[in-house]
């Protein structure tokens, strides 16, 4: 068990840190989706929670072994009532990077968004056998 001792204003200069290092081309609205990655028998899956984001607004690109899941998420809830009215946008625009492995199928890729969720699969190359004896002359 680690034992460290109390600090009353580490969560201050932790915030402090985070204003000074945030990255610059994000911008103050940018936001970073929660991703899931898993590997299965025959693919790898990326899991994208993007709730509130059109599918049209989302780009998912591959170069060079890098896989890119880029958008902008731009919602506006407007409420008019008779004694009052209010009005509550949020937008911001997000990129993940991905290095995906040698053995992929990158003529294969598949993405598909439901419920404010999107899935990239990523299928498997067939291994092929390196096994292999020689019959010797």
């Amino acid at each position: 068990m680690l034992i460290t001792k109390f600090d009353p204003f580490r969560q201050f200069r932790d915030l402090e840190k985070s204003f000074y290092n945030y990255p610059k081309d994000e911008g103050l609205n940018g936001f970073v989706p929660v991703v899931n990655t898993r590997e299965g028998e025959n693919a790898y899956h990326i899991d994208v929670d993007l709730p509130g984001v059109k599918k049209d607004d989302i780009s998912v690109d591959i170069d060079k072994n890098i896989l890119t899941i880029s958008g902008e998420r731009k919602t506006k809830d407007e409420v008019k009532e008779e004694d009052y009215y209010k009005v509550e946008t949020s937008f911001g625009k997000f990129s993940r990077s991905f290095t995906v492995p040698e053995n992929v199928d990158v003529e294969n890729i598949q993405a598909r968004s439901e419920d404010g969720v999107l899935e990239v699969i990523i299928p498997k190359l067939a291994e092929t056998k390196t096994k292999k004896s020689i019959a010797i002359k």
